[in-house]
């Protein structure tokens, strides 16, 4: 197993404006670029005439605008929401208030969210985000003559959800899945067991085309997954490895396998470890020195 994947980082973008990315399907890029959302939000405009656009994006007036400006002359009737996550949903209400249209997510959950880590506070999330309408696993969503199934992926986050645009084999994929990073694991807000479980769900479709949240088009799907979920059960091991090394908290961990990262990263990089420490230890296959699972405790191996 390989501790790197594939990533395609090499893409042009020109803030503002359309361009076509698949059948039916526009994407415009959100000038938000930053180590968490690569070169910036992706908003995409489904159809034509009758217009849906998946992600609004940030409350940035110059992005809004744009999208006003591409859908001129259409009728905007959705504004879907991947997860509450504010550089995907926070331009919400003020899209709505300039072109109308049903604003649709999965809703409130009943967990708590955000991540506890100095670096990654609540303030990524916005808990009180509630939309016009609330979908769920199994429902659809339709556009003129398009219709999107609607997946529940959590993991992520517990509002995740993809869209996946029906006899097209194509799916928008949010932050489930994405062509230029893995995913942030950052517990509350995600989950490892979830988003394996999720990751193992998209394996067993057979799309072409995703269209991520950030980043550029994944036009080998079922590959890429695969790739996430061996890069997950190999950090696993390394994670055992260390405990095994009697390397035994989460700093000592992250300097063991992340030494080389930008400081700036190092408190998503604990997240990782403990989402990873979480699943272990729900597996009963590590155990914690304070009883539950925290960025604080002490873990030994219980594997030998």
């Amino acid at each position: 197993m390989s501790a790197e994947l594939a990533f395609n980082r090499n893409i042009d973008v020109d803030y503002g404006v359309p361009e076509e990315v698949a059948p039916c399907v526009r994407r415009i890029v959100a000038n938000n670029p930053g180590p968490y959302t690569f070169l910036g939000t992706n908003s995409y405009l489904v159809g034509t005439g009758r217009v849906a656009v998946v992600d609004p994006g940030p409350e940035d007036k110059a992005h809004l605008e744009a999208i006003a400006k591409a859908v001129k002359g259409e009728r905007l009737t959705h504004i879907l929401i991947t997860h509450s996550h504010r550089d995907h949903c926070d331009g919400a209400r003020a899209l709505q208030a300039m072109l109308g249209g049903e604003i649709a997510s999965f809703g409130p959950t009943a967990s708590q969210r955000g991540a506890v880590a100095p670096g990654l506070s609540y303030a990524f999330v916005d808990p009180a985000f509630v939309p016009d309408r609330t979908l769920t696993d199994g429902d659809t969503v339709r556009i003129g003559t398009l219709t999107l199934d609607v997946l529940h992926m959590p993991g992520h986050a517990p509002d995740h959800l993809c869209f996946a645009l029906v006899g097209k084999r194509t799916v928008f994929t949010g932050d489930h899945v994405m062509g230029w990073n893995t995913t942030v694991i950052a517990p509350p807000e995600g989950n490892m067991a979830d988003f394996l479980a999720s990751l193992e769900r998209l394996m067993l479709r057979h799309d072409k085309t995703f269209l991520p949240g950030h980043g550029g088009r994944v036009q080998t799907p079922q590959r890429v997954v695969k790739a996430y979920i061996m890069h997950r059960k190999w950090r696993e091991q390394t994670i055992l490895a260390c405990l095994e090394d009697g390397i035994g908290t989460i700093p000592q961990i992250v300097e063991r396998l992340y030494g080389s990262i930008d400081a700036g990263l190092k408190d998503a990089a604990a997240l990782s470890v403990l989402a990873h420490l979480e699943h272990l230890a729900a597996r009963e296959l590590v155990a914690a020195s304070t009883g539950s699972v925290s960025l604080r405790s002490v873990f030994v191996s219980r594997t030998s």
